[in-house]
């Protein structure tokens, strides 16, 4: 643009420089006509002038345009600096990218070192898992076996004391008492008539020893304690019941007339209050307050019963929200006389038999139950009638329940069935969350010592209306 202006301006100092030369000359010329000069010197003027406008024109063009292509360089610089400035911090970014790069893939590099050492250390401890699992699960396989161990010896060692129970309360029975001025503790026990050919060597064994310790009292005299506990016994008789009577003990001589002999005349006296139902209305109901606070593993019902009709009804009812036949001892119509239900549970349940109940006579009953194996057993008048396992094995009663003696709930607290009602007296009634041993239920039976830790006895009872009685009576026999 700056050579196009200098040569605009040249041409115009040239042609200026012509006309001026030319109307020069024509001055020194002769003198001729003056009007047409004058008139070509107008137009000369007027041409001058357009062409100075015009020139003018053209320079403000010219001056504009040149101010435009200023702007345009002074606006190329600036962006020439800017792009610069771009360029510097585009090559610093580049180099500090770089540099975390470097960074970055140090830092990975390590992390893959430390994923590769993790690696191999969870490896080593997924092994070292592994080992000690399968050594986990052989030491559990171990402790299993042990508990089974356990378990069975447990039970074994339940029955050995059950039977060494029965057979030295038989045996402390069956020794008379030979000097006179002692008194036996309490009624004692003689085997009901049984068949000869009945016999096992277990009850031979019995009798032989009893001929042997009668003979050796006659010969020593009088004895110091009749209830001292007697070895060389292996084996309870092996079939028969037995008889309460006061005197000494006789040995079998008639065949049997029927499965239980009734009790004899004997007195049972300070067992407590009596109650008493003497009919089989639904109202007839008292309840065990508060009922089991804890859960049972183990369980053992004793009472005195004497039933006033031909059947037993139902002992005891435990119910909760979930199941309300949890515990329960029961007899109904459709049952055989003298079956009673014992229910763990419902569904499971185990058939007891308890025809001596049938007399109208007062009979001491003992079920105990533990989850050890499911075991459970069944005494009358301290002889061991019935006994099981597998019922019931590892299981717990639950707490929170409604107890009910009386009556068989299908609902937590009613639901009662006039069939299913007990009719008689009760007396005696405790409840144990453990198992009782044969020697304590024997001692129980007799009065001589109640069992430690009874959770339940009838003095938790709460009538709860109806026709039932409480009395307290001195002897059982002498109860309404």
């Amino acid at each position: 643009m700056g050579c196009l202006w200098r040569k605009t301006l040249f041409f115009f100092l040239v042609f200026v420089t012509v006309r001026l030369h030319g109307a020069s000359s024509q001055e020194a010329a002769p003198a001729g006509p003056r009007k047409p000069f004058f008139e070509r010197l107008r137009r000369l003027e007027e041409q001058f002038r357009r062409f100075q406008e015009v020139t003018l024109t053209h320079l403000q063009g010219i001056a504009s345009n040149y101010n435009v292509s200023y702007n345009v360089d002074v606006r190329f610089r600036s962006l020439a600096e800017e792009s610069q400035a771009v360029a510097q911090a585009v090559n610093r970014s580049q180099a500090s990218l770089q540099g975390e790069l470097v960074q970055l893939k140090a830092w990975v590099r390590k992390l893959q070192r430390q994923s590769q050492k993790v690696d191999m250390r969870l490896r080593a401890l997924d092994l070292a898992l592994g080992e000690r699992s399968q050594q986990q699960a052989r030491e559990r396989k171990a402790h299993e076996a042990q508990e089974d161990a356990l378990r069975d010896s447990l039970a074994r060692l339940e029955d050995l004391v059950h039977s060494q129970g029965t057979r030295l309360a038989a045996l402390e029975q069956w020794l008379p008492v030979a000097h006179p001025g002692t008194t036996a503790l309490g009624p004692a026990l003689v085997p009901a008539p049984t068949q000869p050919d009945l016999l096992g060597p277990s009850s031979l064994k019995l009798q032989r020893d009893r001929q042997e310790l009668r003979a050796a009292s006659e010969h020593r005299g009088p004895r110091q304690d009749s209830s001292a506990p007697l070895q060389g016994t292996r084996e309870p008789p092996a079939s028969g019941s037995y008889r309460v009577l006061n005197g000494t003990a006789t040995a079998p001589k008639d065949p049997p007339q029927q499965a239980w002999s009734p009790r004899g005349p004997g007195e049972i006296c300070g067992v407590g209050p009596t109650l008493v139902f003497p009919n089989a209305s639904t109202k007839n109901v008292v309840f065990l307050s508060p009922g089991f606070v804890t859960a049972l593993r183990a369980m053992s019902f004793c009472s005195w019963v004497r039933t006033a009709s031909g059947r037993l009804g139902t002992l005891l009812s435990y119910a909760t929200e979930d199941n309300d036949n949890k515990l329960v001892l029961h007899g109904r119509d459709s049952l055989l006389p003298g079956a009673i239900h014992f229910v763990i549970g419902d569904p499971a349940f185990r058939e007891l038999p308890l025809q001596p109940l049938l007399d109208g006579q007062w009979h001491h009953v003992c079920v105990i139950w533990t989850s050890t194996q499911g075991r459970y057993w069944l005494h009358v008048d301290r002889r061991l009638v019935a006994t099981g396992s597998r019922f019931r094995e590892g299981y717990e009663i639950p707490p929170g329940g409604s107890l009910v003696l009386g009556q068989e709930q299908d609902s937590v607290g009613g639901g009662f069935d006039s069939s299913e009602a007990f009719v008689g007296s009760m007396s005696g009634l405790a409840i144990w969350d453990r198992a009782l041993v044969p020697r304590e239920i024997a001692n129980l039976a007799i009065g001589k010592e109640f069992p430690t830790g009874a959770i339940l006895t009838l003095a938790n009872a709460a009538l709860a209306g109806g026709f039932v009685q409480r009395a307290n009576c001195t002897c059982l026999e002498r109860c309404p």
